[in-house]
C-alpha cells in the first residue's frame, strides 16, 4: 500500500482507479469552476500564528454536532452518487464514519439507499433532502428516514434548479454508465472498480428506482428527476417539511446574511454555510470568506457549520477558529472512498485528524473551544474585498 500522507495522495490513487466521468462529476464546478476554486484558495489565503514554549499535552480535538459528541468537528457531507465511486460506497462510509465518530450525511441521490445504509450500521445518520414536486414521493422519503432512525434531516436549498456542470453534459453522465465507445475504453482501464461494481446489485439511485410513481429503471429516472426539483420551494414550503418531519432540522446552501438570519429566526436547528462546493452558482463567494458574516447575523441562535473547501485539518482548525461550530466535508473522503474504499474513508478521516491535532498544537492550544482569531493571519481587507 502506498504511504498516504495528505489528503492529495488519496486523490492521485483515486483519479487511476475511478472511471473519467465519476471523477469529474465529483471533482468539478459548474461553468468557468470560478468558485470551486476560490473554495480552496481562500482558505490557503488565511495562515496560522505559530507559537512556541507552551504546554501541548493533553490535547483534544472532540467536540459537539447537534448534541452529538465527534472525534473532531467534522461530518461527511452529503454526495450525490457515491455508490459509483466505489461499489457499495455510500455503506462503506457511512462504516467509517461511524467508526471514527462523525455523521454520515445520505444523499437523496445515493445509490444505496436508506433502508440500506441503516441495515449495515449502527449509529443513526443524518438524511439529506432534496425537494421533490411529487408530494407523495416527499412525504415517503421523509417516513423511510423516519423509519430507518435518521437522527437529523439535511434540507438543501440551492438546487432548486441545477447549476449546469460542462464535464458531466461532455461526459454523458448517468448511473450505471452508458456504454457508450469512449466509456467503454475508459471502463476498460478501471478493471478493479469494474469487479467490485459486478459483485453488488446497488448500481441504481435506490432512494428513488421502485419508489417514485413511474420510475423503474435508468432511463425512466432521468426523465422523472429533470421535472421533480421544485423551483417554486420557499419558507412556507420548509416549514411543512419541518412539521412533516418532527426532528432535528440543518439548513444547507445558506451564503446571504438574510437567509441566514430568515433561518436562524425560523428555529433550524444548524444552518450549513455552503455553495455545493461551487457546483451550483458560479461567481459566487466562497464559503470561508461568507462565514464570519453569517456567524454574526444568526447571532449565536444556531449552530453554524462550514461546507465547500475543506481539505485538511488544517482547514477546519481555520474555520473554527473563525467561529464556526463544525465543517462538513465531501470531496476529501469520496477520494479515499474510490482510492481505497472504506479503509481509505477511514485513512481520509485519520490524516485529517492529525493534521488538526498537530497545527492545533504548534498554534499553542489544547482544546478546541481555546481557538480563535487569535491563531489567524488574515490577509488585509479579505472579508470585506467586495461591496
Amino acid at each position: 500500500m502506498a504511504v498516504i500522507t495528505c489528503i492529495e495522495d488519496l486523490k492521485r490513487i483515486y483519479r487511476r482507479r475511478v472511471p473519467k466521468m465519476f471523477y469529474d462529476y465529483a471533482e468539478s464546478g459548474s461553468y468557468t469552476e470560478q468558485t470551486f476554486r476560490d473554495n480552496c484558495d481562500d482558505f490557503a489565503r488565511i495562515r496560522l500564528k505559530q507559537k512556541v514554549a507552551v504546554d501541548m499535552s493533553g490535547r483534544s480535538t472532540q467536540s459537539q454536532m447537534l448534541g452529538q459528541k465527534v472525534t473532531m468537528p467534522l461530518a461527511l457531507s452529503p454526495v450525490g452518487m457515491t455508490g459509483m465511486q466505489c461499489a457499495d460506497g455510500e455503506i462503506k462510509a457511512a462504516r467509517a464514519a461511524e467508526t471514527f465518530g462523525v455523521p454520515y450525511t445520505l444523499s437523496t441521490m445515493s445509490i444505496c439507499s436508506i433502508e440500506d445504509v441503516a441495515a449495515h450500521t449502527q449509529q443513526p445518520f443524518w438524511f439529506q433532502l432534496y425537494v421533490m414536486r411529487d408530494q407523495d414521493f416527499l412525504a415517503a422519503i421523509i417516513e423511510r428516514a423516519k423509519k430507518a432512525g435518521c437522527s437529523a434531516l439535511v434540507l438543501t436549498l440551492d438546487l432548486q434548479i441545477l447549476g449546469q456542470r460542462h464535464k458531466d453534459l461532455k461526459n454523458g453522465l448517468s448511473a450505471p454508465p452508458k456504454l457508450t465507445l469512449p466509456t467503454m475504453l475508459n471502463l476498460a482501464t478501471k478493471w478493479g472498480w469494474g469487479l467490485q461494481m459486478l459483485q453488488t446489485k446497488r448500481r441504481f439511485f435506490g432512494n428513488i428506482v421502485g419508489h417514485a410513481k413511474g420510475v423503474t429503471d435508468a432511463s425512466s429516472l432521468m426523465s422523472w428527476t429533470a421535472e421533480q426539483f421544485d423551483l417554486k420551494l420557499d419558507w412556507d414550503k420548509i416549514a411543512a417539511i419541518r412539521d412533516m418531519w418532527g426532528g432535528k432540522l440543518i439548513l444547507k446552501g445558506i451564503l446571504d446574511e438574510e437567509d441566514a438570519r430568515r433561518a436562524a429566526d425560523f428555529g433550524a436547528d444548524a444552518i450549513i454555510v455552503s455553495n455545493h462546493g461551487g457546483r451550483q452558482l458560479d461567481g459566487a463567494l466562497s464559503s470561508i470568506r461568507m462565514l464570519p458574516a453569517i456567524i454574526e447575523a444568526v447571532g449565536g441562535k444556531t449552530e453554524v457549520y462550514l461546507d465547500s473547501g475543506i481539505r485538511s485539518g488544517q482547514d477546519i482548525l481555520k474555520a473554527m477558529a473563525l467561529g464556526a461550530d463544525g465543517c462538513m466535508a465531501g470531496r476529501a473522503y469520496i477520494y479515499g472512498l474510490g482510492a481505497m474504499g472504506e479503509a481509505g474513508v477511514s485513512k481520509a478521516l485519520e490524516v485529517m485528524h492529525k493534521e488538526l491535532d498537530i497545527s492545533m498544537a504548534l498554534c499553542g492550544e489544547r482544546q478546541l473551544s481555546e481557538i480563535g482569531r487569535k491563531n489567524l493571519l488574515i490577509p488585509k481587507g479579505f472579508f470585506n474585498a467586495y461591496e
